[in-house]
């Protein structure tokens, strides 16, 4: 009987999640109704404990998702100081892609995420070094395997981009053209009007002069974005995440937002609501994995699954060792003094017996109508009261660490 009810918990879930993961894409990371479908035969045969473990690796697919990016542009353009930024990294860094005036890319050469392997930032070689017509050069770099292209210029765009965007078209995906060396070009317009610069007059100048290049040589409807690499938190980098974020089918938009660096306070409250619509999946799944001796509660968490899933927020939120190293780093700031103004429990390393104690805590969350909701969904009244607990434990560490996050990044920035 007991079984029976387990298993009817984990259909429950997996119909649940059939809601909110649905997708057309071949790719095996991604969750497909015949996959939801095979998932329930499957669960609906297990015991409790490998239930869970089917559960937990289904959940931790949607992490797995591919996600490539082609960038490409003339040599000297800023193409590899734009795909180390992006990854975190400084051009002098280990691992990062190598820079230089004069083309250094001959082949397609792709740069893995530091934290998710799954994304890949491919530095294509500049347009223009190589002698092929715009068609040959997207079947030189295997245009198949990219989801979008990012297009870069440190001056006008001349007709190899047009040509180029042209034959993207053709291949039905998504691209974004990107003035670089904003910063340069700020600081240059400073020394020659010094008493009546106006930055924002400037910059206004600059995209309109690419908008107009572009329209020139064959382009509709051109959107450009300004951008630096060495100042990534300013100018158009925001708009520019949230465009693509917006183009991407569903499931990669998640995998985007777990690799985006957190350099404004915009940025990590995105990734903040990103990962909110998780949090239902992974109390659901707690909410049966395991009995865990919590007085007033009939089903406690799979501890092992809460730990990850904060551990996840805390590397999403740059605040792991690692991370907090490379801030250090560049802001100058120690380590401590980071760690400093981080006022949530991740500080220090995520057990399972600080979660237990969280557990023991989380009975001052629970609500009369949380209770009556999740009741009304779920078939047992023991895993609805351990859902709404686990519910509460994710959201209170989440809005506690992304405010660590924005935290440290003023401390950084000051």
């Amino acid at each position: 009987m007991k079984n029976q009810t387990v298993s009817g918990f984990f259909v429950k879930a997996a119909e649940i999640f059939s809601d909110q993961t649905m997708s057309t894409s071949e790719d095996d990371s991604v969750i497909t109704q015949a996959k939801l479908e095979e998932l329930k035969e499957l669960i609906s045969t297990q015991d409790l404990s490998s239930a869970a473990d089917t559960i937990k690796h289904f959940l931790d697919q949607q992490d797995r998702v591919e996600l490539n990016i082609a960038v490409t542009g003339e040599s000297g353009s800023g193409k590899s100081t734009f795909i180390n930024a992006f990854r975190g990294l400084g051009d002098d860094d280990d691992d990062s892609a190598e820079t230089g005036e004069v083309e250094t890319t001959k082949e397609p050469k792709a740069y893995k995420h530091l934290k998710y392997e799954n994304v890949k930032f491919w530095d294509l070689p500049g347009i223009g070094t190589l002698k092929f017509k715009a068609h040959e050069y997207l079947e030189h770099v295997q245009f198949e395997r990219y989801d979008f292209f990012i297009i870069i210029a440190s001056d006008r765009f001349r007709e190899c981009h047009a040509d180029l965007v042209k034959e993207i078209e053709r291949t039905k995906k998504n691209f974004y053209f990107i003035r670089s060396k904003i910063d340069s070009s700020i600081d240059a317009a400073k020394r020659k009007k010094r008493k009546n610069f106006d930055e924002k007059k400037t910059l206004k100048i600059i995209r309109e002069d690419c908008v107009n290049g572009l329209r020139e040589i064959g382009v509709e409807d051109p959107v450009v974005f300004l951008i630096s690499g060495w100042q990534l938190n300013n100018y158009d980098f925001n708009s520019l995440q949230e465009r693509i974020k917006s183009d991407l089918p569903q499931h990669k938009r998640h995998v985007l937002m777990l690799t985006v660096p957190n350099i404004t306070t915009e940025i990590i409250e995105r990734k903040k609501k990103s990962l909110e619509k998780n949090i239902l999946r992974v109390a659901l799944l707690s909410g049966c994995a395991a009995a865990v001796p919590v007085p007033g509660l009939a089903f406690a968490a799979d501890i092992s699954l809460l730990v990850n899933e904060i551990q996840k927020y805390k590397t999403v939120f740059g605040l792991d060792d690692e991370s907090l190293q490379r801030i250090s780093e560049r802001s100058g700031k120690s380590i401590e003094f980071l760690k400093s103004e981080m006022k949530s429990g991740v500080r220090e390393e995520i057990t399972a017996g600080s979660i237990i104690l969280q557990l023991r805590q989380s009975s001052a969350y629970v609500t009369e109508s949380t209770v009556g909701l999740v009741l009304s969904c779920i078939p047992i009244i023991g895993t609805g009261i351990s859902f709404v607990s686990v519910s509460n434990i994710l959201t209170k560490f989440l809005n506690e660490i992304a405010e660590d996050a924005n935290n440290v990044l003023l401390a950084s920035l000051k």
